[in-house]
């Protein structure tokens, strides 16, 4: 969480202890059955949060699940012992939902069974009020006046049993998220957004299970120094190595092997153990334990016949990048400054960031393969296709086609 935001000048009251103390951790049947019965007797919005171990154990699991209601109070359950929530889900379908920063937590809630139907992401909220700084610490100190602990987000949260001070964070990070919710919704009516808010709120709770990625791998951090399609096939064999190696031992794939000794290892090539270990990130116990797979897979991306080599580069699916615009399609060019113009100016008078205004990636496709006809219909019909909510479709497609009629009458535009 992120602490200190600006309360107007006025001293913000630390916020040390959960109102009914910490609760018990909920590590069985019987005391879910409780917290459901409990939960479904409450009244009004739910908090909600999920604890991860990101960059200790592998993948994205929850470990701990945070959630507060008016009439219920605070419960903390441990999703290892209890992994199956799809009966709290049940209980609360009707109920609205309260996360902070809901994308990062639906995951590993859904796998749990816990899927909000309606949902109220205050970080989001505070991107439309234009709030400059919207983490939890920051909006509850600027929103309500609470500062709230800096500690234990980056903590591994499958350590069991659990430290006091640790579940003392936990039960803080829900403690106020429905009075803060309650707040911004009130922001949102005054400012008009409130209908906004909640297409974006609805689009997040419907969203579809995100895809794969298209060789993961690729994602490697320092990747851009390997220069050859040789040196990408090791990257990727070590890549996919440490992979089943992080996911046997269930560590995180860093703290396995960092990136950075793969990507040396796609550059030096080593053949032997005494060439591998002149590469400074191979250290530490992972790293040493595994050396002779590591060789392996350098030796396999080595010998790949050079059909089997991966492309330099993944062809996209959208239009190039926008630096090269001017060169192949001038007047695509001149419609995205044009478009970007009118993004910044709207996103600066709504007092929100442009991306949350609309997506950047919505506006270069469409201004690279813009519809026949570029009327404010059409071009609100495109944004909608692309994905963009209707409030934005409607605010972008009016100012848009008046930007580019004024190209077409000044013959920047064929």
């Amino acid at each position: 969480m992120e602490a200190g935001g600006e309360t107007g000048g006025t001293a913000s009251s630390p916020l040390l202890e959960p109102r009914e103390g910490i609760p018990p951790v909920v590590a069985d049947d019987a005391g879910l059955d409780r917290v459901i019965e409990a939960f479904a007797s409450g009244s009004g919005p739910v908090a909600v949060d999920a604890e991860r171990a990101s960059g200790y154990r592998y993948g994205q699991r929850a470990y701990l699940v945070q959630l507060r209601r008016r009439g219920a109070g605070t419960a903390l359950i441990d999703p290892v012992a209890c992994p199956n929530l799809n009966d709290l889900n049940r209980a609360l379908a009707d109920s609205e939902m309260v996360l902070h920063a809901a994308n990062q937590d639906l995951p590993c809630l859904s796998e749990l069974g816990l899927v909000p139907r309606r949902l109220f992401d205050t970080e989001l909220a505070g991107r439309l009020l234009g709030y400059p700084r919207v983490g939890l610490g920051a909006m509850v100190e600027t929103v309500l006046g609470y500062s709230l602990e800096k500690g234990h987000s980056a903590a591994d949260w499958s350590t069991r049993p659990l430290p006091t001070d640790w579940l003392r964070y936990a039960a803080l990070d829900v403690e106020l998220l429905v009075e803060l919710r309650d707040a911004l919704h009130a922001e949102l009516i005054e400012a008009g957004k409130l209908e906004w808010a909640l297409q974006e709120f609805d689009a997040i709770a419907s969203a579809p299970p995100k895809q794969p990625r298209t060789d993961p791998w690729r994602r490697t951090s320092g990747i851009h120094r390997v220069r050859n399609r040789r040196a990408l096939a090791v990257v990727r064999e070590v890549w996919e190595t440490r992979e089943r190696i992080a996911q046997e031992l269930d560590l995180s794939p860093g703290r396995v092997l960092p990136d950075t000794a793969i990507v040396e290892m796609a550059v030096a090539q080593p053949r032997t153990m005494a060439e591998l270990f002149t590469i400074a990130a191979v250290k530490g116990r992972n790293a040493r334990r595994y050396t002779t797979q590591w060789l392996r897979a350098v030796s396999k991306g080595r010998q790949l016949p050079e059909a089997a080599l991966p492309e330099q580069n993944l062809p996209g699916d959208g239009p190039p990048p926008a630096h090269r615009w001017a060169e192949r399609d001038p007047e695509a060019a001149a419609r995205l400054s044009a478009a970007r113009t009118v993004v910044a100016a709207l996103a600066d008078a709504h007092n929100l960031p442009s991306e949350n205004l609309v997506q950047p990636d919505f506006v270069r496709r469409l201004c690279w393969s813009p519809p026949e006809q570029a009327t404010p219909e059409a071009i609100r019909a495109e944004l909608r296709r692309l994905g963009a909510r209707p409030w934005q479709a409607a605010l972008v497609s009016v100012p848009v086609a008046k930007a580019w009629t004024r190209l077409e009458t000044k013959g920047e535009l064929a």
